[in-house]
């Protein structure tokens, strides 16, 4: 089972509000074997990547689980995944399952119905999609956007040009 990744041009942000813009999921059921499959998550990430041009993309972590062979698989897709955009020098950024949960619902223990109805809610979307690992996708894309304004209002000026530019009488 192939585990999601959202890019974050997925959504647009205008100051606190995200935007949404395209949910959908890589169907792998007819890749063929799993190095089949692998070579379509790269292809399919780097066709992402020139439709929407993001300036940086946000993935679930992986989990610890029971069953070795899925964490082997899930880090291999994972991986060409951010082979990909990295190819394309765009920034990766991870974020805990239980971080994602929090960032949407409140709830580090929700589960993906109650995180598919929050965004459902957040994003004024009129029909749940069939398969919740687009939800998924959705709720890293829309944690990393809080995460980065969070990120971005701490720290101050965003950059060192930012920080001339605001502050021209503090460099001699």
């Amino acid at each position: 089972r192939q585990r999601q990744m959202c890019i974050r041009d997925r959504i647009k942000g205008s100051g606190k509000t995200p935007e949404f813009v395209a949910l959908d999921v890589v169907d792998l059921r007819r890749a063929g074997d799993h190095y089949l499959k692998l070579r379509k998550i790269y292809d399919s990430t780097v066709e992402l990547m020139e439709k929407y041009l993001p300036d940086e993309v946000a993935f679930e972590a992986p989990f610890y689980g029971k069953n070795v062979q899925s964490m082997l698989k899930l880090g291999r897709a994972q991986g060409v995944a951010m082979a990909a955009v990295l190819s394309r020098e765009v920034p990766v950024f991870e974020y805990a399952p239980r971080k994602i949960k929090l960032s949407i619902t409140s709830a580090g223990s929700a589960s993906k119905e109650q995180v598919a109805g929050m965004l459902m809610r957040m994003f004024d979307l009129k029909k749940m999609p069939r398969n919740l690992d687009a939800t998924d996708g959705l709720a890293a894309a829309v944690c990393h956007f809080y995460q980065d304004g969070i990120t971005r209002t701490k720290a101050g000026p965003n950059n060192w040009e930012d920080f001339i530019r605001k502050n021209p009488g503090r460099i001699k």
